[in-house]
């Protein structure tokens, strides 16, 4: 292997239109947090860089829905990801954003020197257009039927049910999700990547220089897409919330995220040497500088692909010498996703779970899903702490900080050394550091883990609360080595578990400056007659009560998330007397909120509409007497109150599962009954 001189290390910039959940963090800022980690113990010469991707059509998207801006939305964001980050110990050497001056300059000097080497492709293309609003459609503006799936709410780069990518004119039937109008093609003129004309160099470089040291997941999608035939790839977009393309004939014209968001890693690093005094050059442009990217599996393509063929094509940047993506983290059986809201958000977890930022890193790395897809459960990560945590680590700590209290007044005693101990240590140091360095961080917290397991077998054996009464020497003998045997966990845990390791130092008394990666296996971390610091606990129990709250906290807000209150004022005048109910009665109407994704009219019936209702765990068609009321057209994205556990029942052939509120006034006008705010389809109203 190489001796690097240093390293840059990149955790994929998270989007910053809402929060993260455990998933984005076991895929990618974790790993990348305990390789940093295990670097800076080695005293090795690393930046660590991230930020916020804070451009793109998906918050554009949101801010119309939720009738703000796309500033206010990444303000937000920007704040609860980093702040969330920093509570679970992930440190970055910079949280940059890509909505800085700095970026900015930055992506369009990229732009600009492929653009004067001309090595763009200028294309001029069909685009849909929404006439009503005036605009070009971004992928993810269109909405329509799935030629592969058929599912109806495909948008135009994927569909979300299957997962196949698709092109806008791919989709069946096509309709803005500004307007609800059917999009037109017109023409209009981008700057491409010719990726196609790179896949002799990327075939080379993938396949000489990383087919054996590369992840197979990882490599293996890259040669795939490599292998399939690569095409010209738009590198800038129609739009107003973006980095300007900085050419005078490209007015309302945006570069794209994929261009954009990765060169965020090389305007952070910059901003670092700003802050630092630090030649952020070398980090970027020198030979003998190790460049990482942490990714999911759904960036792979960006960054073993596209981000390399950028960096290759201007010529003074290094390319990545690994990129060790994870697969994908699910959830209770089903694949986590905020929109369905199945997911454990970060910063919930903090909340309902404070000081407790070891226990679901410990857990997130006990089950990474480094080759394949994994599953976090809630009863798993109980078993986990309590099992694991508590009765293996906390155990021998408590243990021995008690009884060297105890017998020997909270000092290191005098004693001799086990002979095998310096050497198991060692190996263990050993096993981890060759774990850490090839990306495979289950094992090497399994052999930290076994490390406690020795000291936990060692007072077993020995049981130095019966020893104390005949042999003092022999009881001594014990404690001191289980004493170092802690001192070395402070040492090796600490890449895993940073909270804990700062609790482990405290609690020996022993400045954590004062040693570094190289003294793990060491017998003499602490000298006898050294005074130990106060014991505590390192970690409490999970109980059952907590795992049953977060479990239903799920099925709550997967049903609907937030609990929209929709109030409707009665009209006296048409009031009817109708018999009185009890609450039994009401609440056994299952009332949700949907999302109105199709409107077409019945044939020969004048009053029905056929509708496509989203009700967050399916999609129903719902036949309603509306059409004398409103256009169908009028409808598509509208959120209204349903019915969901009406019997099913055919109206003109149709089968109609379900119910949609409406109220009437006096003079026979209907209204919708409506959250007052937009909220997820499905959500339960009470």
């Amino acid at each position: 292997m190489k001796n690097w001189k240093r390293y840059t290390i990149t955790a994929a910039l998270p989007y910053a239109n809402g929060p993260k959940h455990i998933g984005h963090l076991a895929g990618a800022y974790l790993p990348a947090d305990i390789y940093v980690r295990y670097l800076r113990a080695q005293k090795r010469d690393v930046v660590f860089v991230c930020g916020s991707d804070e451009h793109g059509t998906a918050i554009t998207f949101q801010a119309l829905q939720e009738n703000t801006t796309p500033r206010e939305i990444i303000d937000k964001y920007h704040v609860l990801i980093q702040k969330s980050f920093e509570q679970l110990g992930i440190e970055f050497d910079i949280y940059h954003r890509t909505s800085e001056p700095l970026h900015h300059e930055t992506a369009q000097e990229f732009f600009l020197d492929f653009y004067h080497k001309g090595l763009f492709k200028e294309v001029t293309s069909e685009q849909y257009f929404d006439e009503e609003k005036k605009v070009f459609l971004a992928d993810r503006y269109i909405m329509g039927t799935c030629p592969n799936c058929s599912h109806d709410r495909a948008y135009g780069d994927q569909c979300e049910k299957c997962g196949k990518s698709l092109s806008p004119t791919d989709l069946i039937n096509p309709k803005s999700t500004l307007s609800g109008a059917v999009p037109v093609l017109k023409p209009t003129k981008h700057w491409y990547l010719p990726l196609n004309e790179y896949e002799p160099w990327l075939k080379t470089w993938l396949v000489r220089d990383h087919a054996k040291d590369w992840k197979s997941n990882v490599y293996g999608q890259s040669k795939s897409w490599i292998d399939a035939g690569l095409q010209p790839r738009a590198m800038t977009r129609d739009g107003e919330w973006g980095i300007k393309v900085p050419l005078k004939d490209a007015e309302g014209k945006v570069l794209y995220v994929w261009f954009d968001a990765p060169i965020g890693y090389i305007s952070a690093t910059k901003q670092w040497a700003k802050n630092t005094g630090n030649n952020w050059e070398l980090y970027w442009k020198d030979s003998d500088t190790r460049l990482i990217h942490f990714v999911g599996k759904d960036n792979i393509v960006f960054h073993c692909i596209i981000f390399p063929v950028m960096l290759h094509m201007h010529g003074d940047y290094i390319v990545p010498d690994n990129v060790p993506a994870n697969e994908f983290l699910n959830l209770e059986g089903d694949k986590m996703s905020t929109s369905r809201r199945w997911s454990v958000e970060m910063h919930e977890y903090l909340h309902d779970f404070p000081g407790k930022a070891d226990e679901l890193r410990y857990v997130l790395c006990s089950i990474a899903p480094e080759t394949k897809d994994s599953e976090f459960t809630w009863k798993d990560y109980q078993t986990r702490v309590n099992s694991e945590l508590v009765a293996i680590l906390g155990n021998l700590v408590n243990r021995v900080m008690v009884l060297s209290d105890k017998y020997f007044d909270n000092q290191v005693p005098q004693a001799g050394e086990c002979s095998d101990l310096k050497a198991f240590i060692t190996t263990q140091r050993d096993k981890i550091s060759e774990a850490i360095e090839n990306f495979r961080f289950r094992e090497a917290l399994a052999e930290m883990i076994n490390v406690a397991r020795h000291g936990n077998q060692l007072l077993s054996d020995k049981e130095p609360w019966k020893l104390i009464k005949t042999d003092r020497e022999a009881t001594a003998i014990v404690l001191y080595d289980c004493i170092q045997i802690i001192a070395n966990l402070g040492i090796l845990c600490e890449p895993f578990l940073p909270f804990t390791s700062k609790k482990l130092f405290a609690m020996l008394n022993l400045d954590e400056r004062n040693v570094s990666w190289k003294d793990a296996g060491r017998q003499d971390l602490l000298k006898p007659g050294h005074v130990l610091g106060k014991a505590q606990l390192l970690y409490q129990k999970i109980e059952d009560e907590q795992v049953e709250a977060q479990i239903e906290k799920l099925k709550k807000t997967v049903a609907g998330g937030n609990k929209p209150e929709v109030i409707t004022k009665p009209v006296e005048e048409k009031k009817e007397d109708k018999a009185e109910i009890t609450y039994d009665d009401f609440s056994k109407l299952d009332l949700r909120v949907g999302t109105i994704l199709t409107a077409e009219k019945v044939e020969k019936a004048d009053k029905l509409l056929k509708l496509s209702v989203d009700l967050g765990f399916e999609t129903r068609t719902i036949v309603s007497g509306i059409a004398e009321h409103f256009k169908p057209e009028e409808l598509i994205g509208l959120q209204v109150s349903v019915v969901a556990n009406l019997a099913p029942r055919k109206i003109r052939g149709i089968e109609s599962k379900g119910m949609i509120l409406l109220a009437e006034n006096e003079n026979g006008k209907l209204v919708f009954v409506s959250p007052n705010q937009n909220t997820a389809s499905g959500s339960v109203i009470r």
